[in-house]
């Protein structure tokens, strides 16, 4: 930490006190940057009018790699984010700005060399047995050589920092934050604060360039995330780190967009995909620490089938509250309860408590009235944030910094997976991880969540939380222990009697649909001679009842039956685990409510019996 004591912290005073008084240098910067991205659109102007906008494609795209190369490392991160976004740029586009990932323009060795010395305060030769002559990989803010220890003979990554990048991307900004004032002052279609969206891009790249920093970030990631068998995250070697100069363990990967190589080592690419997405909604909605940077080439694909996360220089953090809004944000969704999804809004911090959203849900109810029309996992993000962002543009809403950075991973993620497969749903990828959520978490925003999801009418709905098992299973973290104790202790809490009253009256209509299902199927059973002796020639069967009754009856039964066997066949049940809940049933409110219930279910049948006998 003292290695990095004199690192810059972003301010926006900064950057306008240190440019404000220097106008020329300002004013050359903006034509450069005029020039660069006016020639290009000059060019694609032309290319359209002569017809022979897809005949030149390749060539633009080397245009618009050399372009963002030449402006610096504000346009390559730009050019970054464009590279993992097959439905915004053609493939031409794509493969050439993905070299913006680290194959970009090194600086010389001599110089990264001589700040390795400068900043660990030794020779590089008492550090390191070898280092490569060259760089292995050049990024936007550094350039990596491959190392061996001395003094362990570990094979490390050595990161050193571009000379003079905080002087380029400082002069950046300030002109971004320039641009931010005019579009918030006269472009009414956008209602976000621009300017707080531009600064706090720049306060997570001014942490990029805080190495020591970015060696915590690792830490901290590799803490909470790393516990899973396919997620690896490298070592930082402290003793070889300083504001400028970052040492961590190698690692061997291929980068996530490379698929031919990745299948070539027996591997396949939805799989890591997949395991992003499961890592990345954990990092988002679980503990709310999560990587804001996950391009390409920070995810490598380990010969082992590991997905590795790189480069923890650009971190953020979602709010507690906004990480169970999202999840009921999604419930709500599946419901089409679009009241509801207004006023997540609030706890999302889009909305001051002031605003009234009774407008809003008529805009949310055109979108995904439309949108629905299919299931929602068969939705892709970017149909969802199209459509979001048009109803943002029409009302008073303020999008969070946090907001944008989530955005930004997610549409990597899913621009990663579209490299692999056209037709990938993020949300149906995702969906197991929110069905395990809502079953497991013991959390009161989450409990009255999948309570809304399984009632509706004072009726239960079955094959939701049948469908709710089913994914669930699909995420290796589900839990049948932890999916039936926290939904037993909501019941039996002194605020549940609402919610006990719907599970009386389930409970009675399935301990019927059980045992009359159970005499249905044994009277089925019996030869015909047999059965007209029993029912004295009645061809409405032994209950009197018809066949719609009948068969709703069975039905019912079949899916209770069906959920039983879902819950059993869980890899870590085993029946000690009703051991707890049978303790809770011997408590005195449990023993009331099961009272309840056998005189809901004698009622029940006492009324059976007698329709039996009236219609007889």
């Amino acid at each position: 930490m003292a290695r990095a004591a004199n690192a810059s912290v972003y301010t926006p005073e900064l950057v306008s006190n240190k440019y404000r008084s220097r106008p020329i240098k300002v004013l050359r910067r903006t034509m450069e940057i005029l020039i660069g991205v006016g020639s290009f659109a000059l060019k694609l102007v032309l290319d359209q009018s002569n017809g022979q906008l897809d005949q030149n494609k390749r060539i633009r795209a080397v245009d618009l790699r050399k372009i963002c190369t030449k402006l610096g490392p504000t346009f390559v991160k730009i050019g970054q984010g464009l590279s993992t976004r097959p439905d915004l740029c053609p493939p031409e586009y794509l493969e050439e700005l993905s070299q913006l990932q680290d194959a970009l323009p090194t600086f010389p060795d001599a110089e990264a060399f001589s700040c390795i010395e400068k900043e660990l305060g030794l020779p590089l030769d008492s550090i390191f047995s070898s280092i490569s002559p060259s760089p292995i990989a050049a990024a936007s803010l550094g350039q990596v050589y491959k190392a061996q220890l001395k003094y362990s003979g570990q094979v490390v990554a050595v990161k050193v920092q571009r000379p003079g990048i905080e002087e380029a991307i400082g002069l950046d900004f300030y002109l971004l934050r320039g641009l931010g004032f005019l579009i918030n002052k006269y472009v009414d279609v956008i209602s976000s604060d621009v300017v707080a969206l531009i600064d706090e891009f720049a306060r997570r790249v001014y942490q990029e360039l805080n190495y020591v920093q970015e060696g915590q970030n690792a830490r901290r990631f590799k803490k909470l995330y790393a516990d899973k068998q396919d997620v690896l995250v490298p070592d930082i070697f402290w003793d070889y780190t300083s504001g400028k100069v970052l040492t961590m363990e190698w690692v061997d990967g291929v980068k996530l967009n490379e698929q031919a190589a990745i299948e070539r080592q027996g591997l396949k690419v939805l799989d890591l995909v997949n395991t992003g997405i499961q890592c990345s909604l954990r990092q988002l909605l679980e503990y709310g620490y999560f990587h804001a940077d996950p391009h390409p080439g920070n995810l490598l694909a380990t010969p082992e089938g590991k997905l590795a996360f790189l480069d923890f220089g650009m971190m953020s953090e979602t709010p507690e509250e906004a990480r169970f809004a999202i999840i009921g944000h999604v419930v709500h969704m599946v419901n089409r309860d679009y009241e509801a999804m207004a006023r997540d809004y609030y706890a999302l911090d889009f909305l001051s408590p002031d605003v009234d959203v009774s407008p809003i849900v008529p805009a949310l109810q055109n979108f995904f009235d439309g949108a629905l029309n299919s299931t929602v996992s068969e939705l892709n993000f970017k149909t969802i944030v199209d459509g979001l962002g048009a109803v943002l543009y029409q009302y008073p809403f303020n999008v969070p910094a946090y907001y944008a950075l989530i955005l930004r991973s997610l549409t990597v993620l899913e621009g990663l997976a579209l490299y692999a497969d056209p037709n990938f749903k993020v949300l149906a990828a995702s969906y197991p991880y929110f069905a395990k959520r809502l079953l497991t978490d013991p959390n009161p925003y989450l409990r009255d969540a999948l309570i809304e999801l399984l009632f509706k009418d004072g009726r239960f709905r079955w094959n939701r939380l049948e469908n709710l098992l089913v994914q669930g299973r699909k995420d290796r973290d589900f839990s049948a222990k932890d999916a039936l104790q926290p939904v037993l202790k909501l019941l039996l809490a002194p605020d549940g009697e609402q919610l006990r009253i719907l599970v009386i009256k389930e409970a009675v209509r399935v301990t019927e649909a059980v045992i009359l299902g159970t005499v249905i199927d044994t009277y089925n059973s019996i030869p015909n001679p047999m059965r007209t002796l029993i029912v004295s020639g009645n061809t409405a069967g032994p209950l009197m009842m018809s066949d719609t009754e009948q068969e709703n009856m069975i039905k019912l039964r079949d899916q209770v039956f069906r959920i039983w066997r879902l819950l059993r066949s869980s890899e870590n049940f085993d029946p000690a685990l009703l051991q707890p809940i049978v303790q809770v049933l011997q408590e005195p409110d449990a023993r009331s409510f099961g009272g309840r219930v056998i005189g809901g279910i004698t009622q029940r049948f006492a009324a059976r019996l007698l329709q039996q006998v009236l219609r007889a």
